[in-house]
């Protein structure tokens, strides 16, 4: 095909656990390795599109496995041109696993497929990913998330400046939700003590308080110079979001777990948010992120990423409404050139597509 167009092949697939640099400590969850699902999509003319999906864990790899194969199979033959881009195929690839439903794996499986399906069409044109879809690839402001977890007041101080030092980063992201929020003030005040009143920073609850703790802890935090709070209750409850963000002065961030842009659409018209952080591998690709960006522009709501900066540097590049990246080290083993951070800005691959290529001695070794 020619003009810049490609025919899908299929989808190769190549689950691996990586071990990560510091172990992710939640109130709900400790992750020491990250588990991925390498997607090589491949077409008769041979560009090769990338992505990759987190699962988690080595289960949550097997769950992803066989939804990306059936994608591989329904996918099979469809064409992509600069007239019939990638979006197009989106909704074909959600309706591909209507049986699965729409949300959750079904979902993911969709995301990743969209990506490398972006990325191929990216190279294809020539262009970086970012302007692809109309953006330009440039800087985008970037806070360290490689640490930071449930752990003691001094050991988080410490762990403070070592991640200001690792990128020029003035912006740090603390994990909350110890057993009371006396702890959790405690954390904050050290790690506010050790790196100075100019870093900014957000703060996670991962969502393990009810929605009144959430109200309680939320009124404490304004007194404390926090960013945002993120997902202080269940990511869903739009109605006990809506009453938190009502009343507590400080933004409420949301929607790393909202699949599909519908999701992002229903918080932001319950007033369940202040910001929005779509994840590119729930949101729905990224065909899902842009027109969960569009949504968010509409309504003047700034767009934060989650996980995924190879990704979600180029999709901040072209969103309107582009607020802060966040930056995770977890997938770099896996990379020839991996994103890099400096002076706390992350610059935008001008590489064809996403810029990923995989480094193929690290996904031997950490095959599973």
């Amino acid at each position: 095909m020619s003009g810049g167009g490609f025919t899908i092949r299929g989808l190769s697939l190549r689950p691996v656990v990586v071990p990560m640099a510091r172990p992710l400590v939640t109130r709900v969850v400790t992750i020491e390795n990250a588990a991925f699902v390498l997607i090589d999509l491949e077409t008769e003319e041979g560009v090769t599109g990338r992505s990759y999906l987190f699962g988690y864990s080595k289960a949550g790899n097997d769950c992803l496995l066989p939804p990306l194969s059936w994608l591989s199979d329904a996918m099979k033959g469809e064409k992509v041109t600069p007239d019939a881009p990638p979006d197009q195929l989106f909704d074909k690839a959600r309706k591909a696993l209507t049986l699965m439903g729409h949300e959750g794996i079904a979902m993911m499986a969709v995301s990743g497929f969209d990506m490398a399906c972006w990325d191929a069409y990216a190279q294809a044109q020539g262009q970086p990913l970012a302007d692809a879809l109309g953006g330009k690839a440039a800087t985008v402001p970037a806070y360290n998330s490689c640490g930071l977890g449930i752990i003691e007041a001094q050991a988080a101080a410490e762990e403070a400046k070592k991640l200001l030092a690792e990128g020029g980063y003035n912006a740090l992201k603390v994990r909350l939700g110890r057993e009371t929020l006396d702890e959790d003030l405690a954390v904050l005040g050290a790690v506010r003590d050790a790196v100075g009143p100019d870093v900014i920073l957000p703060v996670d609850f991962n969502q393990c308080l009810s929605v009144d703790d959430a109200i309680e802890r939320g009124r404490a935090l304004d007194r404390e110079d926090v960013y945002w709070i993120e997902e202080p209750t269940r990511y869903d409850d739009w109605q006990g979001n809506a009453r938190i963000a009502a009343a507590v002065e400080t933004p409420i961030q949301n929607g790393e777990n909202f699949y599909g842009p519908e999701g992002a659409a229903r918080a932001i018209e319950a007033k369940a948010l202040n910001y929005l952080m779509p994840d590119v591998e729930r949101i729905g690709g990224v065909t899902g992120w842009m027109r969960a960006a569009r949504i968010a522009e509409e309504a003047k709501i700034p767009v934060s990423s989650h996980l995924f900066p190879e990704f979600s540097s180029h999709l901040l590049a072209a969103t309107p409404t582009a607020h802060w990246l966040e930056f995770t080290d977890w997938s770099a083993p896996l990379l020839e050139n991996p994103v890099i951070v400096t002076d706390g800005h992350v610059h935008v691959s001008d590489a064809p597509g996403a810029g990923i290529a995989w480094n193929e001695d690290a996904v031997e070794k950490y095959a599973v």
